[in-house]
Order: C-alpha cells, then sequence, then structure tokens
C-alpha cells in the first residue's frame, strides 16, 4: 500500500460517509446533527426541524438559514404555524460560531485567514460596525469544497431520504445574515436543487461587479459571466422590509468606504443590488429572473419577514 495516499483515503472515507449518513425525522419538532466538510469535518452542525401532522411525500420542504445568532432553533419556530397550515417541512440549519467565524458564515466560506482584530469599530449608542478596509486582512479561499454552500443541498438529500419525498427541489429563506448567505449563495452555486431563493434584509451585498473585489464585488474570486448567466437565471428573491432604513436600531450594521456606495441602510443595499444586476443582465443579454419584493410596514424583524415570506411562498 502507498501509505503516501492514506490521508487522502481517509480524507473520503469521510466524506463519504458524512454524505451517506441515515437520519430520522420524527413528527413535529427535532433536531439532528450532522458533520460539516472540507476543512469543517470535524465540526458538526445542528438542524432543526418541524415536519407537520399532515406531511406527505409531496409536501414542499423549506431550508431557512438564521441570521448572525446562528439560532436555527428560533427560526424554525417561527415558521411551525406555516409548517402546519400548509403542509411544509421546515429544517434550519445552525453554525456554531466558535467553529463558523464571520468569513466562514456570512461569506460562505469564500474567504480565509481572515483577520479581525484591527480595523473594527463599534460606533457608542448605535448598531453600527465601522470597517478599515485598509486594515482588516483576508485570502480569498478557492477550495469551493469549505464553502457552506456545499451543505444546503446535502442536508436536502438527507431530509428527502429520510421522509422519502417525492421533491427534487427545495425553497430557501434566510434573514439578515442569512440573507447574505443566500444571495452570495445564488451567486457562487447556481447549480444547487434550490428552487425558490428568499434573501431577506441582507446587511451588505456581494454585487456582480467585475471590477469590484469581493466580498463587495466578484473582481477575484473567478466568476466568469459563463457561471453569471446561470446565477441570474435561479429564483432569487431580494424581500426587503421598508422600515428597514436609516431609522432601524435593530441587527449590526457594517458601514465602510465601499460598503456605503451599495447605501448607508439595508434597505436601500438591497435595492441598489437588485438594479445594479438587473442593468448589468440587460447589458450582458443574459436571462434576469431575480425579483424585488418590498414588505410594508416592517423592519429588521425575522418573524414578520418570516410571515410575509410564508404568504408569498405558500398562501398564493
Amino acid at each position: 500500500m502507498n501509505y503516501k495516499l492514506f490521508p487522502l483515503i481517509i480524507t473520503i472515507f469521510i466524506t463519504h460517509i458524512s454524505f451517506t449518513q441515515n437520519i430520522e425525522l420524527n413528527t413535529g419538532s427535532g433536531s439532528f446533527e450532522i458533520k460539516g466538510i472540507g476543512n469543517h469535518q470535524n465540526d458538526s452542525i445542528t438542524i432543526f426541524y418541524h415536519k407537520p401532522i399532515n406531511f406527505s411525500r409531496s409536501s414542499e420542504i423549506l431550508l431557512v438559514v438564521p441570521g448572525a445568532g446562528r439560532n436555527g432553533d428560533d427560526y424554525r419556530d417561527s415558521w411551525i404555524e406555516t409548517s402546519e397550515k400548509y403542509g411544509v417541512l421546515i429544517i434550519s440549519p445552525s453554525y456554531p460560531e466558535k467553529e463558523y467565524n464571520y468569513g466562514d458564515y456570512h461569506l460562505g466560506g469564500i474567504v480565509k485567514d481572515l483577520n479581525l482584530s484591527k480595523g473594527v469599530s463599534f460606533k457608542k449608542g448605535t448598531n453600527q460596525v465601522h470597517i478599515d478596509e485598509n486594515v482588516i486582512e483576508f485570502n480569498i479561499n478557492k477550495n469551493k469544497e469549505d464553502w457552506i454552500f456545499n451543505d444546503f443541498d446535502r442536508i436536502f438529500k438527507l431530509v428527502k431520504k429520510a421522509t422519502k419525498s417525492k421533491q427534487r427541489k427545495y425553497d430557501m429563506f434566510g434573514h439578515s445574515a442569512g440573507g447574505q448567505i443566500l444571495h452570495r449563495f445564488s451567486l457562487f452555486y447556481p447549480n444547487s436543487r434550490a428552487n425558490r431563493i428568499l434573501a431577506s434584509n441582507a446587511g451588505t451585498y456581494t454585487f456582480p461587479d467585475f471590477n469590484t473585489n469581493f466580498p463587495f464585488g466578484i473582481m477575484n474570486v473567478g466568476i466568469q459571466k459563463k457561471q453569471l448567466k446561470k446565477s441570474v437565471k435561479k429564483k432569487l428573491v431580494l424581500f426587503l422590509g421598508e422600515l428597514d432604513n436609516d431609522s432601524e436600531a435593530r441587527g449590526r450594521m457594517l458601514r465602510s468606504e465601499t460598503a456605503d456606495k451599495q447605501g448607508t441602510n439595508r434597505f436601500d443595499r438591497g435595492k441598489n443590488f437588485y438594479k445594479f444586476s438587473e442593468e448589468l443582465s440587460k447589458n450582458h443579454g443574459m436571462k434576469f429572473n431575480w425579483k424585488l419584493e418590498l414588505v410594508t410596514n416592517v423592519g429588521h424583524d425575522q418573524k414578520k419577514m418570516a410571515e410575509a415570506a410564508a404568504e408569498y411562498l405558500y398562501g398564493k
């Protein structure tokens, strides 16, 4: 045996085990754990779920991505009423902050060696976090196996197998940091099995801008126009609360020179992201399937945004 290949064989074996894991989902609320992949193979992710009483093999499946609190149980709970009303299976992954830092979670693992010990300041009495882009250090992680985007299809496949579901695709909802993750998921992982992807009230965006570096653009991450053409064909919905504006004090609000070019509040940033993406697609002759949905009288509130999203996805 070639012992130099032994570490590689072990890695392949562990990855295979994580993909062939068997789980059981009982009626009602519960949870199960899976192992991470890539550089997170030693880390565990807790998946919270709610399986409605009227669940059938034809029931739709919704994956809910939490905000910065990583509180998948609370996000799951916000969808229980919808789950029982429409027979939708809810699954919500919780990524522990100790193992999945800002770069691994908010930015999807696209960056590595992220150093936030300098260049970050908090404005007293506000929710604003100021970033000095000239001081922050990180490298682009070109190993796509480390990106958490891989987990979403994997979780869906595990749940599909456990419930013997006939569904071939799944819906997604993410709020705040979850909204950041999902619009980047649409950009960087366009071949996923995700159907409708609702990115709600994200704090910052990665514009499909070939002249701006990540995380605010895509100049240095290797996305080509061929991939972008697939990305803008995804059913991404920018789901924005109209009160998530300059008056909103909930949630951390990242401010920096480049981030503020997107807008000075989440509502404006979301609208500008959509407008930029729509114009770029038109200029390059790309079919553009993204949508913009404005939710009146709601700010940075995941529960109220979830209620609106439930009506949008399943009420109609």
